[in-house]
């Protein structure tokens, strides 16, 4: 402990009376309980963060950005800061050192219930006086807790020019009195747990010390932390790569379909991430009953995960190949990968089917494909020979998550929002997006930019194809509807599920991990009508709201926002799109994608204002050129 200035004391102390007949009454519940069912993140993780400096030091600024860093990772934490608690539980305290003590260690006591709960209490306040900061770090070391003491070490001339509130200005000019570094001395910590300067740093990165300490400390467990980069399965190195392929032909082989080879490409490029393969039985497990995967060395996090990416075999295959340690998958005869300690389990497609699409009727056209595939599945871990490329003209747009990564720092983007889509963009579609722009630029952020993202792995055989699709993107974009300087237009790899609100969140978690933090969501993300359609009313297979309700309850999507869709149709009184206003009903029209279609195929143009005029042509021409069947 540092020695004590004889200024804290001499410090008057009030006199309280104390009640005597008080009894600790013990909890039923012990911490190691609290640690297995509170929050996302298992474990016990109660502690107190106090932050102690100058007022203007950046303590509270640091203190919300760590509780938010923390809230999202599924740590329950909460910030305690000096003004809110002035406003209430000590409102009949003022500033004079007896106070201070006062105001001190009821918010010590607090604390300590905070983290005696498994809540991480984040604590911001001026607290001037060395005795006091000890004083509530001796209430968390009877109790058996972890405090950690952060000195915010901003020069007081720079906090000074921080004052929006002009209070060192009063206090200079002698209208405050007792305001601390000017009337008023601060005690500074001689053995803090952690030193943080502000002044030339931004608040993330000054956070980012803290997430460090609690990180050493076992808070937080390494596995949460931010990556720059994701780590792809594919080699930087040719000769790697040469490795690896002549380790390939020395190995027993697996052929692969094409939707197989796109869920190899979304594994290798870090889509799926924290995955490193296809699923072994107890991530398919995971994933089939509980939306997520353990995460971590403890496995003590929970990370989304909503659909199974498997790999099949059939019985031949797996007595063939069960017991090797490694095989190669093979596609039209060439190696693209080595399945590292393979695990072969029994597929047991009804049960799949109806826990991932709510129906195991099988003219669903991914159910489909999984009726038709062998009666096992098998798992390991990937090494992917070479980064997977299509050569149809279309692969400069897939870029990867660490590429989009790169691309949105270029831009200096300060928030991504996302949009998926599979279908072409009309102007109800750039409206949408449009207004998210403004909505973020009204919320305080700089340069938000769109990912705008079609899926382009396997569609069923109505919906238009990628090429069609993304030379009609491009129109759209050449044409100025949507803002090319703050556009990254990209081709997503996943095959296309049509698993409703369940796909759904794996598009979202997806976007995640290409550094988005906004997501757009519509009516019936990934829907369509259901295969027996006299089962429902509506005759859909999910209920169109069911998507976006359920993205904003789903566990592990913490650190992306879920933005809703605005509907919008044609307004005949303006001729354009807009957003629909039910008081004005009778003169919106919605033009519905049959509609569209018949219209494409008949040659006949929509009205004025619903599509961008190019774009309209590549559509028709595609539409118009199909067999007549």
């Amino acid at each position: 402990m540092s020695e004590v200035p004889e200024s804290s004391k001499k410090r008057q102390k009030t006199c309280l009376q104390v009640a005597t007949n008080v009894t600790e009454q013990k909890h039923h519940v012990t911490r190691e309980t609290r640690g297995k069912n509170l929050g996302l993140c298992r474990g016990f993780r109660g502690c107190t963060v106090w932050l102690t400096g100058l007022s203007g030091a950046g303590k509270t600024s640091i203190a919300f950005e760590l509780e938010a860093y923390l809230v999202s990772r599924g740590i329950p934490a909460y910030g305690l800061d000096g003004d809110n608690i002035r406003t209430g539980l000590n409102k009949n305290l003022g500033f004079t050192p007896a106070d201070r003590e006062e105001n001190i260690r009821r918010v010590g006591e607090v604390a300590k219930l905070f983290a005696d709960s498994g809540v991480v209490a984040i604590c911001s306040f001026v607290s001037p006086f060395a005795d006091d900061r000890e004083m509530a770090r001796k209430i968390h070391k009877d109790a058996g807790l972890k405090f950690f003491e952060i000195f915010v070490d901003t020069p007081l001339d720079v906090c000074e020019t921080r004052d929006v509130k002009g209070l060192y200005k009063k206090a200079r000019e002698g209208v405050i009195k007792g305001f601390t570094g000017i009337t008023q001395e601060y005690e500074r910590p001689q053995m803090p747990e952690l030193v943080v300067n502000t002044h030339g740093y931004t608040v993330r990165e000054s956070t980012q010390k803290l997430v460090t300490l609690l990180e050493q400390e076992g808070i937080i467990p390494r596995s949460l932390r931010d990556v720059d980069l994701l780590p792809e399965l594919y080699p930087s190195e040719s000769i790697a790569t040469e490795a690896l392929r002549h380790e390939a032909e020395s190995l027993q082989a697996i052929e692969i379909s094409t939707v197989e080879l796109q869920w190899v490409q979304v594994l290798a490029e870090g889509w799926a991430y924290p995955l490193r393969g296809f699923m072994r039985e107890d991530e398919y497990l995971q994933t089939l009953h509980f939306n997520t995967l353990q995460s971590g060395m403890d496995g003590s996090y929970r990370e989304n995960h909503s659909v199974p990416i498997v790999l099949s075999a059939t019985q031949a295959d797996k007595d063939r190949l069960d017991g090797c340690s490694s095989l190669t998958l093979k596609y039209q005869g060439k190696a693209v990968a080595i399945l590292r300690r393979p695990e072969f389990y029994f597929q047991r497609k009804e049960e799949r089917l109806a826990r991932q699409f709510g129906t195991s009727n099988p003219n669903h056209p991914y159910s489909k494909q999984v009726y038709e595939s062998g009666d096992y599945l098998v798992g390991g871990d990937l090494a992917v020979i070479e980064r997977i490329r299509w050569e149809d003209g279309l692969d400069q747009y897939r870029l990867t998550p660490n590429e989009l990564r790169r691309r949105f720092k270029e831009l200096n983007a300060d928030a991504i929002f996302a949009f998926q889509l599979r279908n072409p963009i009309h102007n109800g579609h750039a409206l949408l997006m449009q207004d998210t722009r403004r909505q973020l630029l009204e919320r305080g952020f700089k340069q938000p930019v769109l990912l705008l993202h079609p899926l382009g792995g396997w569609t069923k055989d109505d919906d238009v194809p990628l090429d069609v699709r993304m030379k009609q993107h491009q129109a759209v974009l050449d044409a100025g509807v949507l803002r090319r300087e703050d556009t990254v237009l990209a081709i997503f790899p996943s095959p296309m599920m049509y698993a409703g609100p369940t796909e759904v969140q794996w598009h979202a978690k997806a976007r995640m991990n290409a550094g988005a933090n906004f997501y757009i969501v519509g009516r019936d993300p990934a829907g369509m009508p259901h295969p027996a359609k006299e089962t429902y009313p509506d005759g859909n297979l999910y209920d169109a709201t069911h998507g976006a309700r359920v993205l904003k309850m789903a566990q592990g999507l913490d650190s992306m926002e879920i933005l809703p869709f605005r509907v919008a149709a044609y307004d005949k009184s303006a001729s354009r799109m807009a957003f629909f206003e039910p008081k004005r009903k009778d003169e919106f029209e919605f033009i519905s994608g049959t509609k569209m279609r018949t219209l494409a195929k008949t040659g006949v143009s929509p009205p004025d204002g619903f599509m961008e005029p190019v774009a309209w042509r590549i559509l028709a021409t595609y539409y118009q050129n199909l067999p007549q069947s």
